[in-house]
C-alpha cells in the first residue's frame, strides 16, 4: 500500500515544532529564572527572621542570655503554610536555644556573609540560613540558624509559571487554528487545479489556465503544460508516423495483391514468372520498409530503453564498410576507410550505431555516381568525428532542411527507398547527442555527412 503524506500536516508539522521546542526552552528558562527570584525573596524573608532572633542575645553580668518571649516566638515560627524551625548555638556552650536537629553548614563554610543553604527535616526539604553574631561584651561567638519548609516558594513559582504558560499554550491554538486555516486557503488552488485536470478528456492536451493561479501553483501549472505539449507533439508525431506508414505499406502490398491476381489468371509457369518477379521485388520492399520502421521504433529516444556502453569505432566501422564493399562493386565504385587510430571509444549502442552506418553508406551508393568514390574517415583531434563522403549529385540546398524528415524524398531522386534511412540516422545521432551537419563537397556536387561526437566522447 503506498505511503501518502500530506502536504498540509508536514507544513503544520514543520512550524509547530519549532514554536513547540521554543515554549519548552522558555518555560525551561522561565522555572529557574522564578526559582532565583522566589529564593531571593524568601531568602530575604528568612534572613529578617535570623536578624529579628539575633537582637534576643542579651549578656547580664557576665552571663548570656536568650529570652524569647511568646510574641517573639510567635513572629517567628507564624506562617499558615510552612514550618519554620530555628536555633542558637554558641561556640562556648552549644546550644543555647531552639530546636537542635536544624541542619548546620558544613565547617568550613565562611560566615563573613550569611550562608543559605537547602537541606532535609524530617525528610522534608527546606530552605536554611545561618550567620554568626560577634558579640564585644562577650569572649564568645554565637550562630543563629533558620529552617523553612518550601510550600510558599512552590507556590509562588507555580502561580507564575502558570502566569508565563497559560498564555502560550492559549497562543500555541490560536495560532494551529490560523496556520490550519490559512494553510486550507492556501492550498485550495491545488485543489481547483486538481479538480480541473480531472475533468479534462484523455484528447484535451491544451495548456491549463494560469491566469488566477499562485506563484508556487504556477511553477507546477508551467512543468504541466510542458509536459502536455511535449505529450502533444509526441502524439502528434506518432499519429503522423502510423499515417505515413500505412501509406507506405499500402503501395507495395497493394502491388502485391496485383501481381497474385495476374498470376491466378494465367495457365502456364513461363505467364507467372514475370508476375512472381514482381511479387518478390514487392516483398523485398516491403520487408524493407518493415525493417527500417522497426529500427526507427527503436532508434526513437526513450528513458531506460537503450542501454548506452563504451565501444570502439574503429573495428564497427571497418566491418560494416567490408559488408557493404559488394554491393558498391556492383556500381563500380570505391569505398575506403581512412583513421590513423586503433581505439576511438564512445559511448554508444552497437547495433544502433551499425545501423547508422548502414543507412549512410546504402545511401552514398544508391545515389552516388557509378565508378564513383565513397571516402569514409574517423579522426580523433580531439573529439571524434565520422564523415562519409561521396562524390555524387549532391543535395540541393532547398531541400537539405527536409531530408530528415520522415518518408520524405527528393522529388525526381532514383532508388525504391521509402524515406526513413536518414531520418533513421537522425534518431540515432540525436540518442547519442550526436551533433550532425550535411554539406557540399564542393561546387560541383557531392554530398559530405559529418558526425562530432563531442557529448558521447566525454560520457566516458
Amino acid at each position: 500500500m503506498a505511503n501518502y503524506k500530506s502536504l498540509k500536516s508536514g507544513i503544520l508539522f514543520r512550524l509547530l515544532i519549532p514554536i513547540i521546542l521554543f515554549i519548552i526552552l522558555e518555560s525551561v528558562l522561565s522555572y529557574f529564572v522564578t526559582l532565583h527570584y522566589a529564593d531571593e525573596t524568601y531568602d530575604r524573608w528568612l534572613l529578617d527572621s535570623a536578624n529579628s532572633l539575633a537582637q534576643e542575645i542579651k549578656v547580664r553580668h557576665a552571663k548570656v542570655l536568650v529570652e524569647l518571649p511568646i510574641s517573639a516566638l510567635e513572629i517567628v515560627r507564624w506562617d499558615d503554610l510552612d514550618k519554620t524551625y530555628f536555633k542558637i548555638t554558641s561556640a562556648n556552650k552549644g546550644l543555647l536555644t531552639g530546636d537542635s536537629f536544624v541542619p548546620e553548614p558544613e565547617k568550613s563554610v565562611n560566615f563573613s556573609n550569611p550562608v543559605f543553604f537547602n537541606a532535609n527535616i524530617d525528610k522534608e526539604p527546606v530552605r536554611v540560613v545561618s550567620m554568626r553574631v560577634e558579640r564585644p561584651d562577650v569572649q564568645d561567638t554565637f550562630y543563629i540558624h533558620v529552617a523553612e519548609t518550601l510550600k510558599k516558594r512552590r507556590i509562588m513559582m507555580t502561580d507564575i509559571l502558570l502566569a508565563d504558560l497559560i498564555p502560550q499554550l492559549v497562543m500555541i491554538i490560536f495560532a494551529v487554528g490560523m496556520l490550519y486555516v490559512g494553510l486550507s486557503k492556501g492550498l485550495k488552488p491545488l485543489k481547483v487545479l486538481a479538480d480541473e485536470i480531472a475533468k479534462r478528456s484523455p484528447n484535451d492536451l491544451s495548456p491549463i489556465a494560469d491566469t488566477h493561479v499562485l506563484t508556487e501553483v504556477k511553477i507546477l501549472t508551467d512543468t504541466i503544460n510542458g509536459l502536455l505539449t511535449r505529450m502533444s507533439t509526441t502524439i502528434l508525431g506518432q499519429q503522423r508516423f502510423v499515417a505515413n506508414a500505412a501509406h507506405q505499406l499500402r503501395t507495395p502490398l497493394a502491388g502485391f495483391a496485383v501481381q497474385v491476381e495476374r498470376a491466378l489468371r494465367e495457365q502456364d509457369m513461363a505467364s507467372i514468372k514475370p508476375a512472381l518477379t514482381q511479387m518478390q521485388k514487392s516483398a523485398g520492399r516491403l520487408t524493407h520498409t518493415v525493417n527500417q520502421l522497426l529500427m526507427l521504433a527503436k532508434s526513437e529516444p526513450t528513458d531506460g530503453m537503450v542501454e548506452l556502453k563504451p565501444i570502439n569505432l574503429v573495428p564497427l566501422i571497418k566491418s560494416t564498410c567490408i559488408d557493404w564493399a559488394p554491393k558498391a562493386l556492383q556500381r563500380q565504385t570505391d569505398l575506403s576507410f581512412e583513421c590513423s587510430e586503433e581505439f576511438v571509444l564512445v559511448q554508444g549502442d552497437e547495433t544502433l550505431l551499425r545501423e547508422l552506418l548502414v543507412n549512410l553508406l546504402d545511401n552514398a551508393i544508391l545515389y552516388g555516381h557509378d565508378k564513383g568514390h565513397i571516402i569514409v574517415s574517423l579522426v580523433l583531434s580531439p573529439t571524434p568525428i565520422l564523415s562519409i563522403e561521396d562524390d555524387g549529385p549532391g543535395i540541393p540546398e532547398s531541400e537539405i532542411s527536409k531530408i530528415f524528415e520522415r518518408f520524405y524524398r527528393i522529388p525526381g531522386s532514383s532508388g525504391v527507398g521509402c524515406g526513413l534511412g536518414l531520418a533513421i540516422v537522425k534518431e540515432i545521432a540525436n540518442l547519442h547527442r550526436v551533433n550532425l551537419k550535411l554539406t557540399k563537397t564542393n561546387d560541383k556536387g557531392g554530398t559530405k555527412i559529418t558526425l562530432v561526437l563531442e557529448h558521447a566522447r566525454q560520457a566516458l
